[in-house]
């Protein structure tokens, strides 16, 4: 199932959270080989974890960690404009209605389904937060991955070449990107609002008035 956790809450899910720093650890720098810190408990965690973050994850049937990518509104420190602000062109990307989406992670046992399941949450966010686009930087690899879950972004910058290519990306929201994306997951949209509903006590977004669907 999908959980929406806030940093500051992520105490109250002590295995679930262990789990994902954990497995962020084995892929990017086990297997990705990205240069990131892993404390003493095998965990990889950098400076936006600690700014309250909210984290989409995949919960396992056993409370496990399936996979997961983590937000922020980039009307605070993003990743997009204190590392990579070359990418736009050198102008911030700042508004209420843009967040980052950043450290997409997979499980090593994660099901056919997950990064689609992840994907989904995120259109949640989108819907129920009145977020009109998610930024993010990504490589190569991923586009294929994008294309095969029907969300697929504008490329606005890149960088590098061949395989060490990277783009900074906009992903917009749109109803037919939403029913688009259930598809995929193979999740009803009346199961995904209820998951997010959940997440936040049963009142789905405080505040913001959700998308049309």
């Amino acid at each position: 199932m999908l959980r929406f956790i806030y940093g500051r809450n992520l105490h109250d899910h002590k295995y679930l959270a262990h789990s994902m720093f954990r497995d962020r650890a084995d892929q990017f720098q086990a297997r990705l080989g990205w240069d990131v810190h892993v404390d003493r408990n095998g965990e990889e965690r950098d400076q936006y974890d600690a700014l309250d973050p909210l984290y989409v994850i995949w919960e396992m049937p056993d409370g496990s960690h399936g996979g997961s990518m983590r937000f922020l509104p980039t009307t605070g420190p993003v990743m997009v404009n204190d590392v990579f602000l070359d990418l736009a062109g050198g102008v911030p990307i700042c508004s209420p209605l843009i967040w980052e989406c950043t450290r997409f992670c997979l499980s090593r046992d994660a099901g056919t389904n997950v990064a689609a399941a992840l994907t989904l949450g995120g259109v949640e966010i989108m819907r129920n937060f009145c977020v009109r686009n998610f930024a993010g930087v990504f490589d190569r690899r991923m586009v294929r991955i994008y294309r095969s879950l029907g969300f697929s972004p504008e490329v606005i910058g890149t960088q590098g070449e061949g395989r060490d290519r990277i783009c900074l990306g906009l992903w917009e929201y749109a109803p037919e990107v939403y029913l688009n994306v259930t598809a995929k997951a193979g999740i009803p949209p009346e199961l995904s609002q209820l998951w997010f509903d959940r997440s936040f006590g049963g009142a789905g977004a405080s505040g913001p008035v959700a998308l049309s669907a």
